[in-house]
């Protein structure tokens, strides 16, 4: 079984949002090439990137690995117990798949060790 510290070596979008993710592999031609995200050109651009998912109880945290082809869960783990407030305190009860919060991109980092990483 995968821990998360085996993917410290991946090229994780930080700041990607599952929205824009939908907009870059999803929604062709929603955006330009000038955005911040610009369009996907083929099945081999790829992007990494955290989501949680408060469908489950307790919310997931997610690692998805997405193409023009497909997303792909490589790691779920529960939220961890010490981010839940954090997560109810930007979120309420609301129920879907999000990006994490600040707070959660900082735990994460150290536990991959990518604490030095800006985002």
């Amino acid at each position: 079984m995968a821990e998360l510290k085996d993917f410290s070596l991946y090229n994780i979008d930080w700041d990607l949002t599952p929205e824009q993710a939908v907009t870059m592999y999803l929604e062709w031609g929603n955006n330009d090439w000038t955005a911040e995200y610009p369009p996907v050109r083929s099945k081999d651009d790829v992007a990494i990137y955290f989501v949680v998912d408060s469908w489950e109880t307790p919310p997931q945290i997610r690692l998805v690995q997405r193409n023009s082809e497909n997303a792909t869960d490589i790691f779920s783990m529960p939220l961890p117990d010490e981010l839940l407030d954090d997560w109810k305190a930007t979120n309420g009860n609301w129920r879907g798949v999000g990006a994490p919060t600040p707070a959660m991109k900082a735990w994460l980092k150290k536990q991959l060790g990518q604490e030095n990483i800006d985002s």
